[in-house]
């Protein structure tokens, strides 16, 4: 059997991590034969929590979990990693205004960024989910600046379930039956859900996206913002934010990252822009189409962009620009 590999998730003791830390310690991630060491990451203040964590987690006796680590200290949490899924944040708080968010979480990234360039190996993957996601990706990476850029990505694939999800319903087809949805931008409400390339096979014959569908205005309507906005309707609805979906696409992302993705596929992602093929400006982490072997991901070129996508696209990208520079101007104070 293989040696254990580090995995660390921080906000461990919140709800997110609950629905997740089960699935990565039995195995549905990493592999079936990879044993894992779990280091459980939170603030002081949540480590009676992280206690209890622990115990269900020693009592699912599980055999591929090796140990468990409950640390609220960077030089334990982050010591050696093979893998970094960072899901906590400071969550936006009732009158806070985006750029007072953006500054909490810029502290947090950083210190997060400079933990993982001091004591986690060079080889670490990094999955960033605690939002805003794509800039506190920017952030944790610009930090850790002999980690390279490619090690770190941001959580768009709930966005990209869900678009997936919502296609199958509406063709009354099982969701593995559409591939190639594709989510473009900043996983915000600005995001552009588009399935301008996607596939859904009907009765054993694939066929277009739009074909399939049979209804435009739907999908370049209320499709587009059910998926940018399913989020909040998730809080309306449930009081809490998105939990189990969350996790399952975080053990989508890492698995794929992982394992690669199937030929004739691609899944989305948020990355470095950095020689991009779709005019999206370079020093952004930016959800794209992509395509992953061999642990290594690469933006799916060539695909059309007609004038309805690149107006989408590019207001994505001119927000997490904005997003970008706030977030720099408070990292250089």
């Amino acid at each position: 059997m293989a040696d254990p590999i580090r995995v660390l998730v921080t906000g461990a003791a919140g709800q997110i991590a609950y629905s997740l830390l089960y699935s990565i310690a039995k195995g549905d991630v990493f592999g079936k034969d990879q044993p894992i060491i779990l280091v459980l990451l939170d603030i002081p203040p949540m480590l009676p929590v992280l206690d209890g964590v622990v115990m269900e987690l020693q009592d699912c006796a599980l055999p591929l979990l090796r140990e468990v680590i409950p640390t609220d200290k960077v030089e334990v949490g982050f010591k050696d990693l093979d893998a970094a899924i960072l899901v906590g944040s400071m969550p936006r708080k009732e009158g806070m205004e985006r750029k007072d968010l953006l500054k909490a979480n810029v502290a947090i990234f950083k210190t997060q960024g400079a933990a993982l360039e001091k004591y986690a190996k060079k080889t670490v993957r990094v999955l960033v989910v605690g939002n805003p996601a794509n800039t506190n990706c920017l952030i944790a990476s610009k930090s850790a600046p002999s980690i390279p850029k490619e090690n770190f990505s941001c959580l768009t694939r709930l966005d990209h379930n869900r678009a997936r999800s919502q296609v199958a319903m509406r063709c009354g087809v099982p969701a593995d039956a559409v591939k190639n949805v594709i989510i473009w931008g900043n996983h915000s409400s600005t995001q552009y859900p588009d399935v301008h390339h996607a596939m859904v096979n009907v009765h054993g014959k694939e066929v277009k996206a739009y074909d399939a569908v049979k209804d435009d205005s739907w999908l370049k309507g209320d499709f587009i913002s059910t998926v940018q906005l399913r989020g909040a309707a998730v809080i309306k609805a449930r009081k809490l934010s998105s939990a189990m979906s969350a996790a399952k696409a975080i053990c989508d992302h890492m698995r794929d990252w992982w394992f690669g993705t199937l030929d004739g596929e691609f899944m989305s992602m948020g990355v470095y822009a950095g020689g991009n093929s779709y005019g999206i400006p370079e020093d952004l982490i930016y959800s794209f189409p992509v395509h992953i072997k061999n642990k290594s991901w690469n933006i799916h070129d060539g695909l059309t962009v007609n004038d309805f996508s690149r107006a989408k696209m590019d207001a994505t990208a001119a927000e997490l620009v904005e997003e970008r520079d706030t977030a720099l101007s408070f990292l250089s104070q």
